[in-house]
């Protein structure tokens, strides 16, 4: 493909180094996703650079206007160490007429607030877990339409972030307990979903605008008793030390039929273009010993460092990380010269999307995600 003058864009947890120098860390060879993106891009000739933002955009402005990349890669995570603005960062991209990779600022909107994505998903007859949303500050009264077991989460997170196996409620006294804790400690509405006994697996997806799925992973728990939950939960993802203790890992399922593969692929694709995902995106599911398929979760811009999921299911797929790299690049440089327009049908979508589904739900006796009452 065309050598292209990528800046890699990136959030840090304070102000980034003088004139931008990450020299010292990638001597060190620290482990970052922006760094791995950054070495990936010069072993396949383009021309790269850092730029870490913390709390000041102009710091933004500044590093396009003095570089002029064609391309920027979007790795920022945050703002102002705030995951919630997020999209903020996507929608200066988006008026600054820059081509970006991964989704835009409705899409990374739409999979934050799970609560809409799942009404969305819900319209589109991808099946999600039950739910129920107790809004911060309000009180836990009377039934709330789903069955126990439960799982309580924060309604506006990723990464796992406030999900522990505390989350997994059994009685009404544990769930006013967790619901007591996502409102004050995260300062965010909880959502409260029925707990889907199954099997946890990943679908990673490339492309648009009919995404290419990647090989599944499948997150297992050797070591949990059956009768403790086997949930991703922040230390199940992120913890190496709680990972090995309790015999939990990534790997590629092999024991899948092909048929089930399908039907999960099919359930990822529809949920991505539901929820106008791009470029690349992970969605999480759940397999029933049934054969019945939940979406848990769709991840817009995943993590993308060498050696994680993303990187290892392309990898599994013949897509060495260079390239891979290389072509959600080369999907963001399609897009040069449609400036901030390119945002604007899939906003539209969306907003569609959202009225068609808030109409459903309200002709529905009880709407989206009524269940038996929880006592």
């Amino acid at each position: 493909m065309e050598k292209l003058k990528v800046l890699v864009l990136f959030n840090t947890a304070g102000p980034p180094p003088p004139n931008q120098d990450y020299s010292r860390d990638l001597e060190a060879g620290v482990k970052q996703a922006e760094y791995d993106v950054f070495a990936a891009l010069l072993e396949r000739g383009h021309e790269a650079r850092l730029l870490g933002i913390h709390s000041d955009v102009q710091v933004l402005f500044d590093g396009v206007q003095a570089w002029k990349p064609d391309v920027v890669f979007n790795a920022c995570e945050a703002f102002r160490r705030q995951s919630a603005m997020e999209m903020n960062i996507a929608a200066l991209l988006e008026l600054l007429g820059l081509p970006y990779t991964g989704s835009p600022p409705s899409a990374l909107l739409l999979a934050r607030d799970k609560v809409l994505a799942k009404k969305i998903l819900t319209f589109h007859r991808v099946r999600v877990p039950r739910f129920a949303v107790v809004p911060l500050g309000a009180p836990l009264e009377g039934p709330i339409g789903v069955r126990y077991p439960l799982i309580v989460k924060p309604a506006a997170e990723d990464g796992s972030r406030g999900i522990a196996q505390a989350s997994v409620v059994r009685d009404r006294d544990a769930l006013e307990a967790r619901v007591r804790f996502v409102h004050q400690s995260l300062s965010q509405d909880a959502l409260v979903e029925e707990l889907i006994e199954g099997r946890e697996l990943y679908l990673g997806l490339l492309g648009n605008p009919d995404p290419t799925p990647l090989p599944l992973i499948e997150m297992t728990f050797e070591k949990i008793p059956e009768a403790k939950p086997r949930i991703a939960s922040y230390r199940a993802k992120w913890d190496p030390k709680y990972r090995e203790r309790h015999g939990i890992q990534n790997v590629f399922p092999s024991d899948l039929a092909p048929e089930v593969v399908h039907r999960i692929e099919d359930v990822g694709r529809t949920a991505y273009r539901a929820l106008h995902l791009r470029d690349y995106a992970r969605i999480d599911v759940r397999l029933t010993p049934e054969g019945e398929i939940y979406v848990l979760e769709a991840n817009p811009n995943p993590y993308l460092a060498f050696g994680e999921d993303m990187s290892d299911a392309a990898e599994r797929a013949g897509m060495p990380y260079p390239e891979f790299v290389s072509r959600i690049v080369e999907l963001a440089s399609e897009r040069r010269g449609r400036g901030a327009n390119a945002e604007a049908p899939a906003r539209a979508a969306a907003a569609r999307a959202v009225a068609l589904a808030a109409a459903q739900e309200s002709a529905r006796p009880g709407g989206s995600g009524s269940g038996g009452a929880v006592n």
